[in-house]
């Protein structure tokens, strides 16, 4: 049983979460509390698995209660905020303390929203539990859902199918392959863990580092905020992707949450397009939509690297690279967060080389020169 704490000003968002938890499989609600401060008290006696954290609270904010338990007693927290434009930025600092996962609420219609995104939620608790021992590591991370064995959820309740990439784009095959450039392009994908290990491999890369395209799991309105921050710490540039935009030296671009972001080429130039779709992978963004992308349009001029990260999105879209004569890299289980994401890959034979993560960046410049 993963025990959870629930702390939320607003009663509606308490019992609603209660109510959902208690429901599912595997959880158990040990205590709610209307602000930090009552917070705080309740855990000289609990001991809770995972908290699930408001930002907007009376008395004492989400972000300086983040800062004061993981500065003395770490527990893997997630995010539940309404906080999505004009508070993003805060909302992404409160993950750079240490919040593990991030559930966006709406600014109205909550109790529905929550109702109709259990599995996210219970996902985003499970991904939240699974990184006890190394939050230290952990800045920000995006929702994660892991993969379910079937459409039926442990209360009897349909689930959306795992589609695969087939429904945003088709498979490319080697006749298909008729490259007008040499030019690397480089296409990555990570998830619960993976803000922080962008940032130290991007902050390893020169201004005249390939061309890129990142999805990072991460809720809408979330993505553009992380790329500001990433682009006054980095020497490329870096931006929130938009439809058409080309994928040229020294330019990282992020693909946004809750669109699909594909790699194209109009000749011997590549661009983006920023679209939208139904979940892969039960993923929008998807790491296979983008993969799949990379190995119809850019085959054996991509290096694709797959980070930390809960699930298996990406690997069989990083296989279908391999097979078109991409070169692929995966982080190793040391260095991840969440070794999820990057052992799928390897299982299925898509890496062609294992690497710590302070090893990456030297060995995609190494392959794309």
């Amino acid at each position: 049983m993963i025990k959870v704490m629930i702390i939320d000003d607003s009663a509606v968002v308490r019992a609603t979460l209660s109510q959902i938890l208690s429901n599912e499989n595997g959880f158990e609600v040990i205590g709610t509390a209307s602000d930090p401060l009552i917070a705080l008290k309740k855990l000289e006696t609990l001991e809770p698995d995972v908290i699930t954290l408001d930002i907007e609270m009376p008395r004492m904010d989400g972000i300086s209660f983040l800062k004061q338990i993981m500065s003395t007693r770490p527990i893997p927290i997630v995010i539940c905020s309404s906080m999505a434009e004009d508070g993003s930025a805060n909302a992404i600092n409160a993950m750079q303390f240490g919040a593990v996962e991030m559930i966006k609420k709406p600014q109205v219609g909550t109790k529905k929203f929550l109702e109709e995104s259990k599995i996210h939620i219970c996902d985003a608790i499970k991904a939240a539990y699974m990184s006890k021992g190394r939050l230290h590591k952990i800045s920000i991370a995006p929702s994660q859902k892991p993969v379910m064995p079937a459409n039926i959820s442990p209360t009897g309740m349909p689930v959306q199918p795992k589609l695969s990439a087939d429904v945003m784009l088709a498979k490319a095959t080697p006749a298909q392959m008729v490259l007008d450039t040499t030019e690397k392009v480089v296409v990555v994908g990570a998830s619960t863990g993976g803000t922080e290990a962008l940032r130290v491999f991007l902050e390893m890369l020169p201004a005249d580092a390939p061309g890129m395209v990142i999805v990072q799991h991460m809720p809408e309105n979330f993505t553009r905020s992380f790329a500001e921050r990433l682009n006054g710490l980095c020497k490329v540039k870096v931006s929130e992707a938009k439809d058409g935009d080309s994928v040229i030296r020294g330019h990282v671009l992020i693909a946004p949450g809750n669109k699909h972001t594909l790699l194209k080429r109009r000749g011997a130039f590549y661009y983006v397009e920023v679209k939208d779709g139904p979940l892969v992978s039960r993923h929008r963004p998807s790491v296979d939509v983008l993969f799949r992308s990379a190995s119809r349009y850019a085959g054996k001029n991509a290096v694709g690297v797959i980070m930390t990260g809960m699930g298996d999105d990406g690997a069989k879209g990083m296989l279908e690279m391999h097979e078109m004569g991409a070169y692929n890299i995966a982080q190793d289980e040391k260095s991840c967060v969440v070794f999820g994401m990057p052992a799928e890959a390897i299982k299925a034979g898509a890496a062609d080389i294992v690497l710590p993560l302070q090893d990456i960046a030297e060995e995609v410049l190494r392959r794309s020169r």
